[in-house]
């Protein structure tokens, strides 16, 4: 069969090429066409790759207002492609601004709709639910409490697991030991807090001022801030100036792997961080208004995803406007090796590593949808 996927952004190219993979072992005939990155071209043909994800990321509501244009744009370009192809179903991969919209379309085209890693809207803009199950028909979840929020509103949703867990297993066995992550980074022997500061500008801008506060407090430990290659180093630089915070580029599971603990900002980061079995703390920092708005505003009581998939809270979320690192502190010494909330939040985790399922999510999922088309 012919599939033709749509993925926005890294995380979406990495599920996105697992995905592939699974489905060239569902489906020995399988053939590929794709909006995605590196990796899915790597898996499913550099020639297939209709348009790499540097062209089509636009976070926040600034940058998508700057580049209105442009995106509607590629919008027409992706609706020509996908009729041009005519492919057996549309694989819409997380990046639901984007693909819900292309949904709509295809449905419209007669074109069947499988989306992968289902909007978050059990957490806002749950408007979308109609929009789900009028133009869906698959949805692939991929959190377990995600089951009963979507029944509940009439939704059929298949579990098979995380793609998470696959692309960790997958770099498990070549992670560097402490001592060797250490050398590599010219690192001395106190042990290391990871700080996982986000992927956006923005995110850096707001967390990584108050986590160098925090690392003043504990001058026994080296704070190691895991950036990303498509954010420039400078920028980390402009708000770690005058810490003694080290930075390590694209090394997030290797930074992890080496920690005794990690501050994370609230996202998937809180995931990984929980499944590679590091104690954390959650911060967040957020403008006053949105602080006070929260439990209006989002339809769940907590943030990180490890609280949301065990339903109750493991890890400590800090959520607030200003620059008060006292609770973080506590929280922090709290998960450090003889801290009272150390053990219990690991045995946390591997109840968490139980419920998200183990490795090959990706195969199960594309099996799946094979079996879906073909029926």
């Amino acid at each position: 069969m012919k599939y033709y996927l749509l993925a926005g952004e890294p995380s979406g190219d990495l599920h996105g090429a697992n995905l592939i993979k699974g489905l060239q072992k569902a489906d020995s005939e399988a053939q590929f066409r794709f909006w995605g990155g590196d990796l899915m071209a790597e898996a499913g043909g550099a020639e297939n790759l209709a348009k790499h994800y540097r062209e089509t990321s636009f976070f926040g509501i600034v940058q998508v207002l700057k580049n209105l244009r442009t995106i509607r744009r590629q919008m027409r370009e992706c609706q020509a492609d996908v009729a041009a192809y005519a492919p057996d179903a549309l694989l819409l991969v997380d990046y639901p601004g984007f693909n819900m919209k292309m949904a709509r379309w295809a449905k419209a085209h007669g074109i069947r709709t499988v989306y992968y890693i289902a909007p978050k809207v059990w957490a806002w803009r749950e408007w979308r639910i109609k929009s789900i199950r009028r133009f869906v028909d698959l949805l692939l979840i991929i959190f377990p409490f995600e089951r009963k929020y979507f029944a509940r509103k009439g939704i059929r949703a298949v579990f098979e697991g995380n793609p998470l867990e696959d692309a960790i297993e997958a770099r498990r066995p070549t992670l560097p030991s402490p001592e060797e992550f250490r050398r590599a980074n010219g690192l001395d022997d106190r042990p290391i807090i990871a700080l996982l500061a986000g992927s956006r500008r923005g995110e850096i801008r707001d967390n990584l001022p108050l986590m160098a506060r925090l690392s003043e407090k504990f001058p026994d430990r080296q704070f190691v801030v895991a950036g990303v290659h498509w954010l420039d180093q400078s920028l980390y630089e402009k708000y770690m100036a005058g810490s003694s915070i080290r930075y390590v580029c694209d090394q997030t599971y290797e930074t992890l792997a080496a920690a005794e603990a990690a501050v994370v900002t609230s996202g998937t980061a809180t995931l990984e961080t929980a499944l590679l079995g590091i104690p954390e703390v959650v911060v967040y920092r957020t403008l006053w208004f949105q602080v006070k708005l929260q439990p209006y505003v989002l339809n769940v009581p907590w943030v990180s995803l490890v609280n949301l998939n065990l339903e109750r809270e493991s890890v400590a979320e800090i959520i607030q406007s200003d620059l008060d690192i006292a609770r973080a502190e506590r929280e922090l010494r709290a998960i450090l090796q003889g801290g009272e909330k150390r053990a219990r939040m690991l045995a946390d985790f591997e109840e968490l590593r139980t419920i998200i399922g183990g490795p090959g999510a990706s195969d199960r999922f594309a099996r799946r949808i094979v079996e879906f088309l073909r029926r």
